[in-house]
């Protein structure tokens, strides 16, 4: 869905964290805070980023799962369209007007592929990733029931070890199949190396992309020498972008976290050893201290049921004399060995992974100026099926 137009019937703090029009410091926490400058300023700086390498970018929106964020993905970067990664979460883009939509991922399951059938009647042109020639015939009899077109990417294992297949001719047998099955089109590779996107070291993570690189070179040469054209050839991340970008292969990104940028993705390294910095940070866990009776210690609200910690735990945002250092479901602790917070203080919280911490809320609170400007609801939020 969209951001709602009319709030007169939202109460704040049970419906919402916050109304349009509020000043910052009464928004109820904890909650997802987006710095509506910072935001803005990311996707512009990846969307010249595109534009100057020459290619394409379909952002991620299992990172946001925002509608109207990939609207202003489209409006402000630019943007072609979305990928993400299930069937009922590329239906709320659908629905909510997004006209191209990659599900980076594959769809077995009969009812899902129901379900992916019918998304070209709502409008948009409807992708999918093939690793198993079986699901060929399942996708192609779903498209001739429903009269629509589904189109098709033949997922690479590039050297992340999950799904794909080998690079080369399983790549060509593949594509022919998908090619000669009614309903379905051809539409090119997938070649996502998720793997190495949090590496730090640069030179790691380039050799693991000169590798996907190559894979993926040589597939597209054999597809052309079998006079199959791909459209898309789709990978890249927030971590490796810049590779992908400039290897003359690739034509569509792929980022996602750049957005907002969490603490995780902000220890990888650039070419000169320093800390990747083109990208601010613009997603933060609004948090308030609810006690303080240990003297070095301050107790806030965020704990395990306001973020994901796969990735580490969040950092407090431009303080260096605190420190969070633990949470439980409720409650997170905070070390501040100079007694310097006090009961109601608030906290911005650097997220250590933004995916899976934005599934957990159900709105975005986007701040400006030190106002509320704007609320928008995760849209796709729970859609992991």
């Amino acid at each position: 869905m969209n951001a709602p137009t009319n709030f007169k019937d939202l109460e704040v703090g049970f419906d919402v964290p916050a109304l349009p029009g509020m000043d910052e410091a009464d928004i109820q926490t904890p909650c997802l805070v987006v710095d509506l400058d910072a935001l803005e300023r990311n996707i512009k700086k990846m969307g010249q980023f595109a534009k100057e390498m020459g290619v394409r970018h379909r952002v991620h929106g299992k990172m946001h799962k925002s509608v109207d964020i990939a609207k202003l993905q489209e409006k402000l970067g630019n943007s072609c369209g979305v990928c993400c990664q299930k069937v009922s979460e590329a239906e709320v883009f659908a629905r909510g007007g997004i006209k191209d939509i990659l599900v980076s991922n594959q769809v077995r399951d009969p009812a899902k592929i129901d379900r992916l059938a019918r998304m070209p009647k709502l409008g948009a042109r409807t992708i999918c990733c093939v690793d198993d020639l079986a699901n060929v015939a399942d996708l192609s009899a779903a498209a001739q029931k429903h009269g629509t077109q589904i189109e098709c990417l033949v997922e690479i294992d590039c050297g992340a070890g999950r799904c794909g297949v080998q690079a080369g001719q399983p790549v060509v047998d593949l594509a022919k199949a998908i090619d000669a099955a009614p309903g379905l089109k051809f539409s090119g590779i997938q070649a996502y190396q998720g793997a190495m996107q949090h590496m730090q070291n640069f030179e790691d993570r380039k050799a693991k992309i000169d590798i996907a690189v190559d894979m993926v070179r040589r597939s597209v040469g054999m597809l052309k020498a079998e006079g199959l054209e791909c459209d898309i050839v789709g990978g890249g991340g927030t971590g490796s972008y810049y590779f992908e970008g400039t290897s003359g292969v690739f034509n569509e990104l792929q980022c996602g976290s750049y957005a907002f940028m969490d603490a995780d993705y902000q220890t990888i390294h650039d070419e000169n050893g320093e800390r990747i910095s083109e990208f601010e940070n613009a997603l933060f866990i609004l948090t308030s201290v609810m006690s303080h009776a240990k003297a070095d210690k301050a107790i806030c609200d965020a704990g395990l049921k306001a973020q994901s910690v796969d990735s580490g735990l969040p950092y407090i945002y431009g303080r260096d004399d605190v420190e969070y250092i633990k949470c439980s479901d409720e409650h997170g602790v905070i070390s501040d060995p100079n007694g310097a917070l006090k009961v109601n203080d608030k906290l911005k919280l650097v997220p250590g992974h933004c995916d899976p911490t934005c599934n957990v809320h159900d709105w975005y609170v986007g701040v400006r100026d030190g106002k509320v400007e704007v609320l928008w609801p995760v849209s796709a939020r729970g859609k992991a099926y």
